[in-house]
């Protein structure tokens, strides 16, 4: 029996992939004994974009400190064993499996999604080995999303909020923002990154009603960068730490997030400066602007090329981006080339948008065994409504294909637009 058998079996007791409610995994953990009673002090991490970022440096600036870390995250990019870290090591497949089945056994066929019954098996793993903190990211939205089961924070951070997962969480960002500041608790610490007007009035109206100290962005804690440094501001108090290992500017809010937190929960982070400073350089988050280094994708590029890959999906994700990207347009005459597939339900068209006049060529894909992927054609009708010159491909590596068809032009190549098409890039290229 391995993971993956079981997974595939507990995928079918629920007719939806996503069906928002705290009932089925709460009647599950109780029937379990409750292990979400039973966890590490907990920061509870909320947004729409940043927060797998900014657990990383957590997760980083913690290990540094010499803290076991456990770690929840979503999705996956190769393996599902990925989203399930126990004090600092993905769990492995025997334990994996033992909780699964003890999960498949209690909840005794009863309707549950996938992930309501997975995170209930990680829950059962992280109540059963001993660590320090446990950093949980929040699935989709908040309020009602599996994780916010759990009553254990130390620390509740919402990273920047903007449209997405519109028909779960609504067709506003009020709506949308209202249902992240679902995870904020009573007493608890409230970080709350960059925002927009609106969602930020929200989240902060949430925080004064329910009584959470808030720690936001530019009024409490802010980050400048510079060439060699970043600039850190925790209050009155500014820090000079080094520059993220995660490219982008986004970066710098990312790790600027990641410190307010650290600062909050300061006892499990005694020499500050010093551990801050180690995870902001030691952190690792794949498909993140991850440049690739080996593998057949690799082996394909000429000299003076460079191989490039990213999981965001959204509007913002694309201003981020796309704003790196200027960067390298701005360092040389280099051609750019984006490789893009997307899931249906996301609007190409507004990722695209700020792709425009950085992006030589966009080179469309169906994100290859996904029954939700976007065709490419459509994707190349998105791309050219805004502006881009766009073709499409029969898979990755004909799409790099063509994007080198000028053996003598420098450049870049991003692969981009998905986690399910960055993980299929990852897994297919070793």
């Amino acid at each position: 029996m391995t993971p993956d058998t079981i997974l595939e079996r507990l995928s079918s007791l629920h007719p939806k992939a996503i069906d928002l409610s705290l009932d089925r995994i709460q009647e599950l953990l109780d029937d379990l004994g409750n292990p979400e009673r039973r966890l590490p002090p907990v920061v509870h991490v909320a947004g729409t974009n940043g927060k797998g970022s900014v657990v990383a440096y957590l997760r980083a600036i913690l290990e540094a400190a010499g803290h076991r870390v456990h770690v929840y995250t979503s999705p996956h990019l190769v393996r599902f064993n990925e989203r399930v870290v126990l004090a600092g090591s993905e769990i492995s497949d025997a334990a994996f499996t033992e909780v699964l089945e003890e999960c498949e056994q209690v909840n005794a066929g009863r309707p549950i999604t996938l992930f309501e019954i997975t995170t209930a098996a990680a829950l059962l793993a992280f109540a059963r080995i001993p660590a320090d903190v446990l950093l949980l990211e929040v699935g989709l939205g908040g309020r009602l999303d599996t994780t916010n089961v759990v009553n254990a924070q130390i620390a509740s951070v919402i990273t920047p909020v903007s449209m997405d997962h519109m028909s779960f969480l609504g067709d506003t960002i009020q709506k949308i923002a209202f249902e992240k500041a679902g995870i904020l608790r009573p007493l608890v610490p409230a970080v709350i990154g960059p925002q927009g007007h609106t969602a930020r009035a929200v989240i902060e109206e949430r925080a004064r009603a329910i009584g959470a100290p808030m720690i936001r962005w530019t009024a409490e804690f802010a980050a400048q960068r510079h060439a060699d440094h970043l600039d850190v501001r925790l209050g009155e108090t500014t820090y000079r730490l080094p520059i993220p290992a995660l490219p982008g500017a986004h970066q710098s809010a990312n790790a600027a997030t990641a410190v307010a937190v650290a600062s909050v929960i300061a006892p499990l982070v005694p020499n500050k400066t010093d551990h801050w400073a180690q995870g902001l350089l030691s952190v690792r988050w794949p498909a993140r602007l991850q440049r690739l280094s080996h593998g057949p994708l690799v082996e394909r590029m000429p000299d003076g090329w460079s191989l490039w890959l990213d999981g965001g999906h959204n509007a913002d994700a694309g201003l981020v981006i796309a704003a790196h990207l200027a960067d390298w347009k701005a360092d040389d005459e280099g051609r750019i080339v984006l490789i893009l597939g997307m899931l249906n339900s996301k609007e190409p068209g507004d990722y695209l948008r700020p792709f425009k006049d950085v992006v030589d060529l966009v080179l469309t894909v169906a994100i290859p065994g996904e029954p939700n992927a976007l065709s490419a054609q459509d994707l190349a009708e998105a791309a050219r409504s805004v502006g881009l010159e766009a073709a499409i491909a029969e898979s990755v590596a004909d799409a790099l294909d063509s994007a080198l068809a000028d053996p003598l032009a420098l450049g870049r190549v991003l692969i981009g637009g998905s986690l399910y098409l960055a993980g299929t890039v990852l897994r297919e290229n070793g």
